[in-house]
């Protein structure tokens, strides 16, 4: 027999988590969420780095940092669990005199959206603020104290348990899931519910919270979800002396970062090897040949940690054509919510997104923030965002 759900979630990584919890914190408890494996955290949360920044280039990414950061000051309070927050600070390091004036053009954004505490820095004050830098390779940078770090599972936690206090059904082992839509007779489908391998169930709204698997669960009810997944592979160093208060430090040039976690180092970049498989995780080795050159000409001390070749790992970003958020209703299917393409900033995003859409469910729209600049229809409208770097 159908079984039935006002609301049922797609996904239950942190994004699909946030969205449950704060529907049934808006008194719709009737939320089944459905995850494909058999534990939550195996998809792209549990592979997280966990940075947090407001160092954005477009008012709606930074005005999001913000709302999201409030969020994190509440979150023990409101449900119980630490979630990391740590604000450390981001250092964005630039080689050249036009790459700083690219950070101070985002300064001017940053400032317009309500980030008041980012400020440039010069060379000197760069190997101060984190201390293994290679301070004579650049000509000065950014840095915001209020940026920093997060926990991703216990933020994953958080939202799960306080959705299931709040009456929320979580189901996991469910497979894939597929949307289930039928024309409404007007040129448009209207969503009826779902189907996974246990069976169908009935529902008026359902949240795509797919992650990297996006597009797929579009494609059952005849939608495009322009979302891709990238691999993100991550280098971790041997337990080495580095402070954990050292700031996410960045070379603008060429996208090599680090951060201090757990006593190690954990140095990423955002170019990988290929894979026959989109969606392979297996962390491919060389391309630690192209990346440690890199980061050694920026921080050189960290030749002395060495990678642990056994903790180097390698996750999925769900990457949309703009590097921005799709939140809202499905164009052309009534009553499918999408909450997609973070683009790397899912985890940093997740507390303010997932209330935004349980707004715009609940309420008609979102009242917390202007999401017009994330709607799923801007690329048919030819209207993307301004694309910006991902980390």
């Amino acid at each position: 027999m159908t079984r039935t759900a006002e609301v049922v979630v797609i996904g239950a990584g942190v994004m699909g988590a946030s969205v449950a919890y704060h529907l049934a914190a808006r008194g719709c408890r009737d939320v089944l969420v459905l995850e494909r494996s058999d534990r939550a955290g195996l998809g792209s949360t549990g592979r997280a780095m966990g940075g947090f920044r407001g160092q954005f280039a477009t008012d709606v990414c930074v005005r999001l940092s913000l709302l999201a950061r409030e969020k994190l000051l509440r979150f023990r309070d409101e449900l119980g669990v630490d979630p990391g927050y740590r604000p450390v600070g981001y250092l964005f390091m630039a080689r050249t005199a036009a790459q700083l004036d690219t950070l101070r053009a985002a300064h001017a954004v940053q400032r317009r959206a309500g980030l008041h505490q980012v400020r440039e820095v010069g060379s000197d004050e760069i190997p101060r603020l984190s201390t293994a830098v290679r301070a004579d390779r650049y000509v000065g940078g950014s840095f915001c104290p209020t940026d920093g770090y997060i926990v991703p599972l216990d933020i994953l936690r958080g939202y799960l348990g306080g959705a299931q206090r709040l009456g929320v059904t979580i189901e996991y082992g469910v497979g894939d899931v597929a949307c289930l839509a039928e024309d409404s007779g007007d040129g448009t489908r209207r969503v009826r519910g779902v189907r996974t391998r246990r069976g169908e169930v009935a529902a008026r709204h359902v949240v795509n919270a797919a992650g990297p698997w996006a597009a797929a669960v579009g494609r059952t009810a005849w939608i495009e979800v322009p979302v891709v997944p990238a691999r993100r592979q991550v280098a971790i160093t041997a337990p080495c002396a580095l402070s954990a208060d050292t700031p996410m430090t960045i070379d603008v040039d060429d996208g090599v970062h680090y951060r201090v976690r757990d006593g190690r180092v954990v140095l990423m970049w955002p170019v990988d090897t290929p894979a026959d498989d989109p969606f392979d995780t297996t962390f491919d080795p060389r391309w630690l040949d192209a990346l440690l050159p890199r980061a050694y000409a920026m921080a050189p001390a960290l030749r002395d940690a060495g990678i642990d070749p056994d903790a180097c790992l390698c996750g999925l970003y769900e990457m949309s054509p703009d590097k921005h958020a799709i939140l809202g209703p499905a164009p052309g299917v009534r009553g499918l919510y999408l909450i997609n393409g973070s683009s790397g900033h899912g985890v940093m995003h997740s507390t303010a997104l997932g209330q935004l859409l349980a707004e715009i469910i609940v309420d008609g729209r979102a009242h917390s923030l202007d999401v017009h600049a994330l709607r799923p229809s801007r690329f048919a409208e030819g209207e993307p965002n301004l694309e910006t770097g991902v980390l």
